[in-house]
């Protein structure tokens, strides 16, 4: 098999490493999934929507460069329990033996609603899946990533999240920014690094729900930052530690 080259400039910035990449069949999720396994790593592709994650794996598995087969883990964030993300790490352990990367890109955001008129149920779930999951997940995959030398846990965040009529997924973004901010204060220059990433407007199916698409010209295309994405999960990804990174375009 051929080497892949990386995303970013670096080659095989991610070679030998595993990745596990949420919401891997949205918009940046599919971009930074493909990016990550051209850079090298065997990515696992966590997703709820089972026919969107087998195109994604299939993009990746008939990559004409010959990239690493990735691996499917169909997944809802919102129904599972926290035994059931400890399963997942578990596998994952089993199955590939190590963990290097958890990119956090899934994202629950139903659209522009006055937070008085949202349903109490929808915001719950919102708020589950936009920050509680994305901490169950982090802490059952730590075991396993703090036995890599370099490992990276990578929390995606929306700079427009926390304005009006946001809802739950305005909230989370507070949330996950605090989330990060305590992670790095506890865990120190360990082996397992703690990034946020702001990678500005992207033409998205979430942003579609609150955008005109015709009219959104700062927008751009998810594969756009997916270089990003492969930066933080790498080596190079040492010199923005604990940030909320907003690369430049």
């Amino acid at each position: 098999m051929s080497t892949p080259a990386a995303a970013a400039g670096a080659p095989a910035a991610l070679a030998g490493r595993v990745v596990l990449v949420t919401g891997a069949h949205g918009g940046l999720g599919a971009a930074a999934a493909h990016a990550c396994a051209r850079a090298g790593a065997t990515v696992v592709l966590l997703g709820r929507k089972v026919p969107k994650l087998n195109r994604v794996y299939d993009a990746i598995a008939r990559d004409p460069s010959g990239l690493p087969e990735p691996v499917n883990y169909p997944f809802d964030l919102s129904g599972a329990e926290y035994g059931d993300y400890v399963e997942l790490a578990d596998r994952v352990g089993a199955q590939l033996g190590r963990l290097d990367g958890l990119l956090h890109c899934a994202a629950e955001f139903p659209g522009l609603t006055p937070l008085e008129h949202t349903d109490p149920g929808q915001f719950a779930r919102a708020l589950h899946v936009d920050l509680t999951a994305r901490w169950w997940l982090t802490r059952a995959c730590l075991p396993l990533l703090r036995q890599a030398s370099d490992a990276a846990v990578v929390f995606v965040l929306d700079d427009e999240g926390a304005s009006a009529y946001r809802g739950a997924y305005g909230v989370a973004q507070h949330g996950q920014r605090a989330l990060l901010d305590t992670l790095h204060a506890e865990h120190g220059t360990g082996p397992v690094r703690f990034h946020g990433l702001r990678p500005g407007p992207m033409r998205t199916p979430l942003r579609a729900r609150s955008h005109v698409s015709d009219d959104d010209r700062r927008a751009r295309d998810p594969a756009a930052a997916a270089g990003a994405c492969v930066t933080l999960l790498s080596s190079a990804g040492a010199a923005h530690r604990g940030q909320a990174w907003a690369p430049s375009p």
